[in-house]
């Protein structure tokens, strides 16, 4: 038997509003939530089209050699970035006229795995073998409302076709719990003098990794207790009526202990690397999961919250990186600055309606609310009020200087930063040492594991 998918009846409602207006077909993204027994489809959202291929979709009779893979992956890729813990793209679905219908599913096909691919490019974290690696494909024919839902293994390149169950079901996702963290990071990352073929995105990328690392091997307090990964989250969670557990708006705080990496009872090993230049990443970000309440594992809670921790600070580096590109401002003037100080993009939420999950975006402190909520319909095809914008932190002043000393320690760099109190988002700081940076690296023993809190 296939896979089942639970849906949100207001997704219906959206898939049955679009009209195809004389274009062979309308094609979007299907984004929800995997469980180990059936999955959930809480939102959709149509590619949004190419000005140049509003033309060219105009004609019925157009085939589907029109339908633009790599625009649909890059659409796909950006609404990722928009998905808190919890939350992916589950798969795709394509709305067509009835001379396309026996066509369809090749062209589907290719476009889930080419979605799929584009999404997992820059992940810091992989899938583990335990996970539903199945991605659903949803066919629905504009004349006779015909469903046609099937399903594919993301694994396997040649992998058929399954059939699977696509049920509706109203508010699916309005008790779903959430779970909230404030991690503080401090990221060190040296640029290697040796690999100049390595650009400042890579070498930053490189160095994320090492701490997605720290931040997979962790120990994550849910409301102040370690519990058993095995364990119902709701477990302990007070009873109602039928057996039930109330669970609407229900919100867990998540504190995170990550290993240090320096314990003095255990010999070290010293790798020395001739470095022109670090890295320094430092602040505070607000991290949210969501996860159903058909008795959720406390291993699938702690798995989102991973997730978004290392999704949201690995996002705002790259929209940095964009936005510097976008402004013209070369990667050798950055590199050549002794110090270089910028205020990665702010994080903001907002509700998705008859829902407890919220979606984000990322915005830079020069960006209006108007911005954000027309990139919201861009993207996402929802319209979001203005004044339902949350902000997740405030942001911090940017400090740009010049160092007369071109090795000064990173750690030294407390008295250049502004002296009013704030809270501060990340910052972003490149500064040149020319010279030799020694990176430690310990082996720790499970006996004896000493943990650091990084979050509030």
């Amino acid at each position: 038997m296939g896979r089942t998918y639970i849906v949100e009846e207001t997704v219906g409602q959206y898939l049955s509003n679009i009209h195809l207006q004389g274009k062979a077909f309308v094609s979007g993204l299907l984004i929800g939530q995997c469980s180990s027994q059936k999955d959930y489809v809480i939102l959709a959202t149509r590619t949004p089209p190419k000005e140049e291929q509003s033309e060219n979709l105009k004609h019925p009779k157009a085939k589907l050699d029109n339908l633009d893979e790599e625009w649909a992956a890059e659409h796909a890729y950006q609404v990722s970035r928009m998905l808190p813990g919890g939350l992916l793209v589950l798969g795709v679905f394509i709305i067509t006229t009835l001379e396309l219908a026996n066509d369809i599913q090749n062209a589907l096909r290719r476009l889930m795995f080419a979605v799929e691919k584009s999404i997992n490019r820059k992940r810091l974290w992989n899938f583990t073998e335990e996970e539903v690696s199945e991605r659903v494909t949803l066919h629905i024919c504009a004349s006779t409302k015909k469903i046609f839902c099937r399903s594919y293994d993301i694994h396997d390149p040649k992998s058929s076709a399954r059939p699977a169950d696509w049920k509706y079901q109203n508010g699916l996702s309005s008790s779903w719990l959430s779970l909230e963290c404030t991690v503080h990071i401090n990221i060190h990352i040296p640029l290697s003098a040796t690999s100049v073929s390595y650009t400042l995105e890579k070498n930053t990328k490189n160095g994320l990794t090492r701490w997605a690392k720290q931040i997979e091997n962790g120990v994550y307090l849910i409301n102040g207790q370690v519990k058993d990964e095995d364990c119902d989250l709701l477990e302990g969670q007070k009873k109602y009526s039928r057996g039930n557990t109330q669970a609407t708006g229900h919100s867990f705080d998540v504190r995170v202990l990550t290993p240090l990496l320096l314990n003095s009872d255990h010999r070290s090993t010293a790798t020395v690397q001739i470095c022109s230049g670090s890295v320094n990443l430092k602040g505070a970000v607000k991290c949210r999961a969501y996860i159903h309440n058909s008795k959720p594992k406390v291993k699938e809670a702690v798995q989102a919250v991973k997730r978004d921790i290392m999704n949201t600070v690995a996002d705002r580096c790259e929209i940095l990186f964009e936005d510097l590109l976008l402004n013209e401002i070369p990667e050798e003037k950055v590199m050549n600055s002794e110090k270089e100080f910028h205020i990665l993009p702010r994080r903001v939420f907002v509700p998705l309606p008859g829902s407890t999950v919220m979606l984000c975006d990322y915005k830079f402190d020069d960006e209006s609310a108007e911005e954000i909520r027309d990139h919201f319909m861009e993207m996402l095809d929802h319209t979001i009020q203005i004044e339902d914008v949350e902000i997740g932190e405030e942001i911090n002043t940017v400090c740009v200087s010049s160092s007369v000393n071109s090795q000064a320690s990173l750690d030294n760099t407390d008295d250049e930063q502004p002296k009013q109190p704030i809270k501060t988002t990340i910052v972003l700081k490149i500064q040149q040492n020319i010279g030799v940076i020694a990176a430690f690296t310990v082996a720790v023993l499970a006996a004896g594991i000493s943990f650091h809190y990084f979050s509030d």
